[in-house]
């Protein structure tokens, strides 16, 4: 497991009007990663974001950008993604017909590939393709809205991912998103995980996003 963990704003709970804004100060304040949650209106009841979006944030951020695909047949749209500056893209088990395929896509077009479960998809359907892929994530929310509340059952599928992981030897990094907030971050952590998608606790907080976020960082440390 890295050793250092990574923190993930998701822009999805930013202040739209104040995008690049907020992204610059979330940079500025020590985040890994700008996460982006696409979302179609099909695989998950919400309609947020595309490339274009994800193409402007060049110019007020200077880390990754972690897309995540909460689309339906997501290879459609992968090389706008690519051309768009995508540095990772997320697709869901769920959504894809030809997993593999998808996540070669992904690679051949220079990007780190992952791939997503949601809560009540099993552990197994990550089987034959956790060797391929850079990253995995656990969602522990139901996809589409931000602002719920984590689903405690994702503690034990982050513990047994991470057993599964370190049996087979295996450096994929281990991304959890949703309903992350200061008081369950350092348990997710110690559970396993090394990546956190937080987007309510940092964009939202009432002390604002450098102080948010450095306390999120203290309690993961």
């Amino acid at each position: 497991m890295n050793s250092r963990i990574k923190i993930a704003p998701s822009i999805l709970s930013a202040d739209f009007a104040q995008l690049g804004k907020q992204v610059a100060e979330a940079t500025k304040a020590g985040a890994d990663y700008i996460h982006i949650d696409v979302m179609d209106g099909h695989f998950v009841p919400n309609i947020t974001i595309g490339a274009p979006v994800v193409a402007s944030l060049h110019s007020w951020t200077h880390l990754p950008l972690d897309v995540h695909l909460m689309i339906e047949q997501p290879e459609r749209y992968i090389p706008r993604f690519a051309d768009s500056g995508a540095n990772i893209i997320t697709v869901h088990v769920e959504a894809c017909s030809h997993l593999h395929q998808t996540i070669q896509l992904i690679k051949k077009l220079g990007m780190r590939a992952g791939v997503a479960l949601n809560p009540a998809s099993p552990l197994i359907l990550l089987d034959e393709i956790m060797t391929q892929v850079d990253l995995i994530v656990i969602m522990s929310v139901e996809p589409g809205f931000g602002g719920q509340a984590f689903i405690p059952e994702t503690l034990d599928r982050i513990s047994r991912l991470r057993n599964i992981l370190n049996n087979r030897k295996l450096t994929t990094e281990l991304e959890v998103d949703g309903g992350i907030t200061i008081n369950n971050a350092p348990e997710i952590i110690k559970t396993g995980a090394n990546t956190l998608v937080l987007g309510t606790s940092i964009f939202k907080a009432k002390e604002g996003i450098n102080q948010a976020l450095q306390k999120i960082r203290r309690s993961v440390n």
